[in-house]
């Protein structure tokens, strides 16, 4: 077997999520390993699980999922590709949405439904302990309190290790950490998309781990002619390559998971970490925008 440090995604280096749970820094997102609209069944189930196991064998020791996605397709999945786990995969999933059908999301922060959800994941996952539990979206119609009050109950409990948010403003950070033990944000965040950014500084001074979702937006950049085509040209690379080099660099406490349904694509991702950018194509890339 090939030693952990000489496989491509451990070239994106290490951060250690809550103080103890290590993983390479680029990911692996499993939201689109079910149909469309993130609702039902892949169109090859068999490619789905191919994709799990490819980037495990490639050095990803961090799977993000949520019990939304499918709903439980993607968990389902990933139990199917990796079960039983191997030592010191990180599987990192979400809870507090609820699917009416596809493209349909609705927050739902009700105490005694986050609970249901985190015990079908962990059903789903086969699972005794979720390593990174998120509150996929804060429900305006429910006190703070009472939403993450029910996580630090599981976490007591044994059934969570760590605690995470999703989509939240600095205000809503601070106001979790007084609530509960947060250790990780994950918001929209790209190239292209920098709206977070007070997010990330703010999770940058706090050592909070930054999961960057939907991380591969290239739009006007990467036109024929564009700063990020030219570099990536120079690179021998694909501008998708060259957007999670850039979010690699850009700050020790980012997690990149581009996520994708095919196993060329997630091996043409994964050896993005093994790009190094000059300080002047990253400064070009992050004022192009």
């Amino acid at each position: 077997m090939t030693a952990q440090s000489t496989l491509p995604a451990a070239a994106s280096g290490r951060f250690s999520i809550g103080g103890d749970l290590p993983v390479n820094r680029l990911g692996y997102g499993a939201m689109q390993l079910t149909g469309p609209g993130v609702w039902g069944d892949p169109a090859d189930p068999d490619e789905a699980v191919r994709v799990l196991r490819r980037a495990v064998e490639l050095g990803v020791d961090l799977i993000d999922t949520a019990d939304s996605y499918g709903p439980f397709v993607s968990e389902m999945l990933i139990k199917k590709a990796l079960h039983p786990y191997p030592e010191g995969l990180v599987i990192a999933t979400k809870g507090g949405f609820t699917r009416a059908g596809p493209g349909d999301w609705r927050a739902v922060g009700r105490p005694e439904y986050l609970r249901q959800q985190c015990e079908l994941s962990l059903r789903h996952l086969g699972l005794d302990r979720i390593d990174l539990y998120q509150l996929h979206r804060i429900d305006p119609k429910v006190p703070l309190e009472d939403q993450l009050g029910e996580l630090v109950l599981l976490q007591q409990e044994g059934k969570i290790r760590h605690i995470g948010l999703s989509e939240v403003t600095v205000a809503q950070i601070e106001q979790s950490r007084k609530l509960a033990p947060i250790v990780s944000v994950q918001n929209l965040y790209n190239l292209v998309n920098r709206s977070a950014e007070d997010v990330l500084q703010h999770c940058e001074q706090q050592n909070l781990a930054f999961i960057p979702w939907f991380p591969i937006a290239t739009g006007e950049l990467a036109k024929p002619g564009g700063p990020l085509a030219q570099a990536a040209e120079r690179h021998g690379a694909s501008p998708a390559q060259l957007a999670l080099a850039w979010l690699l660099r850009r700050s020790p406490v980012m997690l990149p998971i581009p996520g994708t349904s095919s196993v060329a694509h997630v091996e043409e991702n994964i050896a993005a970490a093994e790009l190094t950018l000059t300080d002047e194509e990253y400064r070009e890339l992050e004022t192009a925008v």
